[in-house]
């Protein structure tokens, strides 16, 4: 057990993978000779040479592309690309092949692939390098979604993601790159998909949020004044049903907070999933507080769209006068 931050942890789980099965490689734009862009790959490609730490021109649908084939062919590629918002050139390999291999090939092929990017705000970036959109991988039948917020859940979250039988795509908060460490276990371990995680217990309101608005979420508990059940989805596809009607069923409020655009983000379906499983035992109006409808502007103006832990434990407080 040691400390590490995020892209260590995420590094070490592509390290420790590629030891145990051969037929893990990586591959994108620098990730080979470089490390990658924010050094997630680092040493890979000297420890297991340019054929299993592969670097690619800078074409995103070529990347998958290449990828969904070496995975319908018994590998396990794990592919790059650099920023979430210049995935957009291979949406058609992903939504019409990777995620249809296996119901189009009737079983006979899967696809176990993974595609990692680096997504959201926080970092200052240039345009298209602070994408949220989950929602809309979320939507297509046969990818999985991840997005870790700790160190601890990235490392776990990846090695399961690997072995997965089907396309995941995992989408890590740049922010929190090395932003904080936290004890990570130095040996191999796995965390199911699908299970979200109770931060903090609570019984005035329940709490939903993941990947960059998770530490926000929990300083807005804190601020708040309120007994907050703070729940991290960890995976929005599958997403933990159970865990979060428990909650609310418990509490009978429900906030939930992301970052990507309020009108269909992903909060819409946590908010439609609770008014139909359990609108009885809620006492108040489901509340979401996320990003405006608007791009994510730039550096200057980046703090007013990104919800702010202020604007989450507001949200807190009006659930909790009804």
């Amino acid at each position: 057990m040691s400390e590490k931050t995020l892209i260590a942890a995420i590094n070490e789980a592509l390290r420790q993978e590629m030891e145990r099965d051969p037929m893990v490689l990586v591959m994108g734009e620098d990730v080979g000779v470089d490390g990658g862009v924010f050094r997630a790959t680092d040493g890979l490609h000297a420890k297991f040479g340019e054929d299993r730490a592969i670097d690619t021109p800078l074409a995103e649908s070529a990347i998958v592309g290449a990828a969904i084939g070496l995975a319908a062919y018994g590998f396990r590629p794990v592919a790059e690309i650099q920023f979430a918002g210049f995935i957009y050139p291979a949406i058609n390999q992903l939504f019409n092949h990777a995620a249809r291999l296996r119901m189009r090939s009737q079983g006979q092929f899967t696809c176990p692939l993974v595609v990692r990017a680096p997504c959201s705000g926080g970092i200052r970036a240039l345009e298209h390098h602070s994408e949220s959109m989950e929602a809309l991988y979320a939507h297509v039948a046969g990818l999985k979604v991840v997005i870790p917020s700790t160190p601890y859940d990235a490392k776990g979250l990846l090695v399961q993601s690997i072995r997965e039988p089907d396309p995941v795509i995992f989408l890590e908060p740049s922010k929190y790159y090395r932003a904080f460490k936290q004890e990570v276990p130095d040996e191999l371990y796995a965390i199911p998909l699908g299970e979200a995680v109770i931060r903090q217990e609570g019984s005035d309101v329940t709490l939903v949020s993941w990947g960059s608005m998770a530490k926000p979420s929990l300083q807005a508990a804190a601020d708040s004044g309120k007994s907050v059940e703070v729940i991290d989805l960890r995976t929005i596809s599958p997403w933990d049903r159970d865990l979060v009607l428990q909650s609310v069923r418990k509490t009978g409020r429900l906030v939930i907070a992301h970052e990507a655009p309020i009108t269909g983000g992903f909060g819409a379906e946590i908010a439609a999933c609770v008014a139909q499983e359990a609108m009885y035992d809620l006492k108040g109006p489901i509340l979401r507080v996320g990003g405006y409808d608007v791009p994510m502007p730039l550096a200057r103006r980046e703090d007013y769209y990104i919800p702010s832990p202020q604007r989450i434990a507001k949200a807190l407080q009006k659930a909790c006068e009804a």
